[in-house]
């Protein structure tokens, strides 16, 4: 090892130390080495030390678990992310040494992170490291260079899909690709070292990327590349104006690129769009937090996990485990059911590895972690069971009482039930402790969110043990206590209420659809009915009917579409009628009959419907139940609620989700609006108490 001086803190957040004829320039402030305002200080000090004569080279490394996740979203728009000097004067700072600066990368280099390794002479990356510029992810594009030297370090097609996509790569395909010189197995710091001391003669001269003319354009037709990017993309004006920098690289020099890049960031940082996205990648950090369980509370170890159901839901949770690495047990008692279920996994994972996102090795790999069987005493060894039978309480009660008589001490007894009572649930076992409601969304193996819901006998390890497994297979987790529908599809109910009643005083299913698209939502309420089933609806309907109050209005459509055999496209049709196993929905005048008569017959006057309405009806009616729910304490958070429509219900992530629009509005207006509609429209807008008492107390926000 090379001769070591004294550690010196250039920084709160920022080491320097001389090996030999190499300074190490360390960023210290895990777990992200963001690149805040005492980095980009103790940055700049570390290269204006390495000017001294007796340093030849430098490295600049991270602390923790990686090297830098780039810039500080909590610093933008505070005192701080004005600090001097910018991400822009230190990379100039870095440039302008002429000496050999290597960047050691070892867990990440992501956004600023890999545009600092950019500005450095060579990239050294450890194997498993991951590498990308995600900044579209949550509406910018990387400021500080990347648009602009990634196209001119490995051509343009690479850069574009990268940056567009806001994809990452791992650090051997980073070294295929050439935006690193190594991929090293041991520490990147020592490989670094050596790679100064016998591949960098003295005194040789320095390669930038900066030195490089403007990238070939490799032939992407980059008018085709904004075509491609769907008005309702919820980063699309970040990929837009991502598309709009790459091509500059190809067109400008270095700083003509680089001064339309930074506009173009300027320009995005404030936006709305941008602002929604950051609110929501914050709340999917924070929804895993619980509140009020001590911190220090172990999960309980989860190895093993049975699934019971071999259907849609149960095939779709086991591939969400095995995709996390975990061994599976899945449990049928019925011999075609499980056979069928085995024959769709293998088919999904085929689906997804045509796409190119998964190997063939890595197909059979999954495949072989999920493990079919006939007996539910299989059961017995597992460390989590999760029950994905028919949504019926009496048939899961079944379930679980065989469950409770097989499984061992300790094991989580978990529900993919989306609506009935956990805590009824819990009551029927022994171990009322051990039973958590886990609901996946379809199709469970792609979708990001689960609610977990916390009964109210759950022991706290549980609750921890299900949020951790969540993070493990990559889903968001969000904690909801025990109401009709938890959070989400509690709050569905009054926007499908009031899509319904839409219906009956003047509009279309197709109208109302294509507004609700137009708003962002990725799907009309109507074509989501026929897509997940409209006899799903029609069992909850004929479940809750005794508790209805009689008078009430209640719209009959969705009941007689049901009652002639409408249940969407699993009928062919629905709301709509589907061609020839066409997924595509087509408008039915059988459907506008339909609401026609039940209109007449319960004397519901039609009129013109503006498109304003129609959003304010339906996504207002979420706001206000959402509201409600955040009151009661069904959701820890405002934020939370948000997480679930954003990651579960197609809610548009550029417009922050239900409660952050409804803050972007004003809460007095929306309060005034929801007032409105109770004038006209009557008990079922009944202002949220939580709602009404922000406004009183002058509040931005419900949180």
């Amino acid at each position: 090892m090379s001769e070591t001086t004294q550690i010196v803190n250039l920084s709160p957040t920022v080491q320097y130390e001389v090996r030999g004829d190499v300074a190490v320039i360390r960023l210290a402030n895990p777990p992200v080495n963001g690149l805040g305002d005492t980095i980009r200080t103790g940055l700049s000090a570390g290269i204006t030390a390495a000017e001294d004569d007796a340093v030849r080279a430098v490295v600049i490394a991270g602390d923790g678990k990686g090297f830098c996740g780039g810039a500080d979203l909590r610093q933008f728009g505070t005192p701080a992310a004005a600090v001097k000097p910018s991400v822009s004067e230190v990379f100039d700072q870095i440039q302008a040494l002429r000496k050999p600066v290597v960047a050691a990368i070892h867990g990440f280099a992501l956004g600023g992170g890999l545009e600092l390794a950019l500005v450095c002479n060579y990239r050294i990356a450890q194997q498993g490291a991951t590498i990308g510029l995600p900044e579209v992810n949550v509406g910018l594009l990387p400021g500080a260079g990347g648009t602009q030297r990634l196209p001119r370090l490995i051509g343009t097609a690479q850069a574009l899909t990268m940056i567009q996509n806001g994809a990452t790569v791992t650090a051997a395909r980073a070294a295929e690709l050439g935006i690193v010189d190594h991929c090293v197995a041991g520490d990147p710091l020592d490989a670094a070292l050596a790679f100064l001391s016998n591949s960098v003669p003295e005194g040789a001269g320095a390669p930038l990327i900066d030195d490089r003319p403007p990238a070939s354009s490799d032939g992407v037709d980059f008018d085709a590349a904004r075509r491609r990017v769907r008005p309702s993309t919820r980063n699309g004006v970040a990929q837009l104006a991502a598309i709009d920098a790459v091509e500059a690289a190809t067109t400008h020099p270095i700083d003509e690129g680089l001064a339309l890049e930074r506009a173009a960031f300027v320009r995005l940082v404030d936006s709305p769009e941008a602002q929604a996205l950051r609110h929501v990648f914050f709340a999917e950090k924070e929804a895993a937090k619980v509140t009020d369980i001590d911190r220090a509370t172990a999960p309980r170890p989860i190895n093993r996990i049975a699934v019971i159901g071999a259907g849609t839901m149960g095939t779709g949770i086991a591939m969400a485990f095995a995709n996390g690495g975990f061994a599976v047990d899945l449990i049928e008692q019925n011999a075609d059911a499980l056979d069928r279920g085995v024959r769709t996994i293998r088919r999904n994972y085929e689906a997804t590895a045509a796409k190119g996102r998964l190997t063939a090795q890595q197909v059979e790999q999954r495949i072989a972690l999920i493990e079919p069987h006939l007996e539910l005493a299989t059961a017995a060894g597992a460390d989590l069971v999760v029950e994905a039978v028919f949504e019926d309480m009496a048939v899961k009660k079944e379930v679980f009482a065989k469950l409770d008589a097989l499984c061992k001490p300790g094991a989580v007894l978990a529900s993919n039930t989306s609506r009935l009572d956990i805590d009824e649930l819990a009551r029927s076992v022994s171990r009322p402790q051990d039973v958590i409601g886990l609901h996946f969304f379809s199709p469970a193996n792609v979708m990001k969110l689960l609610e977990v819901v916390r009964g109210a006998a759950t022991a706290d390890d549980v609750v921890v043990t299900s949020l951790a497994l969540a993070q493990k297979i990559t889903k968001v987790p969000v904690l909801s206590k025990v109401c009709d529908g938890f959070i989400g599809n509690r709050m569905l109910s009054p926007y499908r209420r009031e899509a319904d009643f839409l219906l009956e005083e003047g509009t279309t299913p197709e109208r109302i659809d294509s507004v609700l698209r137009d708003f962002g939502l990725a799907m009309g309420p109507f074509a989501m009915s026929d897509l997940a089933g409209l006899d799903i609806g029609w069992a909850a309907r004929k479940r809750l009917a005794p508790t209805l109050p009689k008078h009430l209005r209640y719209s009959r459509v969705a009941d007689v579409l049901c009652e002639s055999g409408r249940f969407g496209q699993k009928t062919s049709a629905g709301y709509f009628r589907y061609e020839d196993g066409s997924r595509n929905p087509v408008p039915d005048p059988v459907v506008d009959q339909v609401i026609l008569r039940c209109a007449a017959e319960d004397g519901i006057e039609r009129r013109e419907i503006s498109d304003a309405e129609i959003v304010d009806r339906c996504i207002l009616a979420l706001v206000n139940e959402g509201a409600k729910i955040l009151g009661e304490g069904i959701a820890q958070r405002a934020s939370d609620i948000d997480v679930v429509y954003v990651d579960g219900y197609g809610f548009p992530a550029y417009r922050g989700g239900p409660m952050y629009y409804a803050q972007s509005l004003g809460l007095d207006e929306v309060l005034r609006r929801i007032r409105g509609f109770e004038a006209t429209h009557g008990e079922f807008w009944s202002p949220a108490p939580l709602l009404e008492q922000a406004v009183r107390d002058g509040r931005t926000s419900l949180q």
